[in-house]
């Protein structure tokens, strides 16, 4: 009994000293704190560890080598483009894109992300087709290969994948190959093994100090990013898996959107996976001509904007709010996970209740069901206000993509959820150009003729089961 009492108040004890933490030393936002309050509260003692686990936020002190960014020369272009466009005399290729210098301005001041206007760009909404073009690069490389994935699978695909870089590492090619250890737990050692034969470099983002103990879980490295010899680079959303060329029953044809990069963005995306590399690994990389090429000409503005749980500012939300609140005629919205805080949902009413035309597109199926139910609570608030949302039918939608007015659009690894914006460090190319926005108009409209509009009719009828299950998702959302 006196064991049982002990237990009993030292219990209290803890969750006590870290409710009080959360709410005078983390300062989260409102609904995050309360959302872990009821958790310390209801199951006190689960709770507890889950928040190690889950809820303890990462330092906001930079974890990545800021050095870096000095060596590589980012500091003085940024500021270089910060006066100029203070100064109003900032070049713009074409002079549409200059009504949106605001947006430049915040991406410079919120990411150091470098604006650069001489990009191509192609768009793959197939699976199969952006890992042929891929594949197709890779073996064309003659000095190194970059990759980063958040899933890294040694099925089917990820053994086609090993297969090249084993082949361009045993060339001489410089292979460097970081995953996520959360995302790419199901990678089997072997399949690193051999890339290591090989003599490519292979590193996990934050994998755990304890085996099987891993406190920072919570925080993933949710990007994206393919750099072939400095002058190719890919992001969007697909991963190197299997399912993500459709051949998985579980999901069917699987929808996404991912970009091929040539031009100057490359050296950003670049800098990118530099910053993730050197946290990840003891062989740090620093400035080497070899990785940066500024041969390419184009004429597609591009920004290439980073966000994660050691940030400042929430940079690729604040882009999305922006982008929002520039729209004039319409605003268009992919995204397998609609679960937005209260500024980026009250942007989009606003535009909405304005006259500007939302359509929202989201999956029927659900890879995570609670997050899928959350998903639904929200849609119902933007039906209230106007807008139009579409439920993808044919497969699994995964496509994070915004597009605005036809002349910005937004394409990268951001969910519009708590965790893409907090949680997850993300990977988003900002693109400034009409001809690469009416490609996505035209594959969104595309995406129409395999949907069906939820209607507010369609909505109201939601049986209580469903509705108990949004409501409870709901509540959780800010921890999901």
């Amino acid at each position: 009994m006196e064991i049982i009492s002990l237990l009993l108040g030292l219990t209290i004890f803890f969750n006590i000293a870290l409710g009080i933490s959360i709410i005078f030393l983390e300062r989260k936002d409102a609904t995050s704190t309360w959302a872990w309050l009821m958790v310390l509260l209801f199951i006190p003692i689960i709770g507890f560890f889950l928040y190690l686990i889950f809820g303890k936020p990462i330092s906001k002190r930079r974890i990545f080598t800021w050095d870096t960014k000095s060596r590589l020369g980012v500091k003085t272009a940024v500021q270089s483009q910060l006066r100029a466009l203070e100064r109003d005399n900032f070049s713009f290729k074409h002079e549409e894109i200059a009504e949106y210098e605001d947006l430049v301005y915040l991406h410079l001041r919120n990411d150091d992300a470098i604006f650069t206007q001489d990009n191509t760009v192609d768009i793959f909404t197939d699976g199969k087709e952006k890992f042929d073009a891929l594949i197709q690069d890779m073996e064309r490389a003659t000095d190194h290969i970059h990759l980063l994935y958040y899933i890294l699978r040694s099925d089917q695909l990820g053994d086609r994948i090993a297969d090249v870089l084993i082949k361009k590492a045993n060339e001489g090619i410089e292979v460097r190959v970081l995953y996520d250890d959360m995302g790419s737990r199901t990678l089997k050692p072997r399949y690193i093994k051999r890339l290591r034969r090989a003599g490519a470099q292979v590193e996990a983002f934050f994998p755990p100090k304890i085996p099987k103990i891993n406190f920072k879980i919570n925080y993933r490295n949710h990007r994206k990013l393919a750099i072939i010899d400095g002058k190719v680079g890919y992001t969007g959303g697909f991963n190197i898996g299997d399912e993500y060329l459709g051949t998985v029953k579980k999901f069917g044809y699987w929808r996404d959107t991912h970009l091929r990069i040539c031009g100057d963005a490359v050296t950003n995306m670049q800098t990118r996976f530099i910053l993730d590399w050197n946290q990840a690994s003891r062989h740090h990389i620093f400035y080497d001509e070899r990785y940066y090429n500024h041969s390419h000409k184009g004429d597609v503005g591009i920004q290439i904007v980073s966000s994660g749980p050691d940030s400042e500012w929430e940079q690729i939300k604040n882009g999305y709010i922006k982008m929002i609140m520039s729209a004039k005629e319409y605003i268009y919205i992919q995204t397998p996970y609609f679960i937005p805080d209260d500024s980026l949902r009250d942007a989009i009413r606003i535009a909405t209740l304005s006259g500007v035309k939302v359509r929202i597109m989201i999956p029927n199926k659900p890879d995570h069901p609670f997050v899928y139910w959350a998903t639904l609570s929200y849609i119902g608030d933007l039906l209230n206000a106007g807008a139009e949302i579409y439920i993808y039918q044919n497969g699994f939608l995964h496509a994070k993509t915004i597009v605005v007015d036809g002349k910005i659009a937004s394409v990268g690894t951001a969910n519009i959820d708590v965790r893409s914006f907090r949680l997850n460090f993300e990977v988003n190319a900002f693109l400034y150009d009409k001809g690469v926005t009416e490609r996505l108009v035209e594959a969104f409209n595309n995406d129409i003729e395999h949907s069906t509009q939820m209607t507010k009719k369609l909505y109201d009828q939601r049986s209580l089961g469903i509705r108990f299950k949004e409501s409870i998702s709901r509540l959780l959302s800010p921890v999901l």
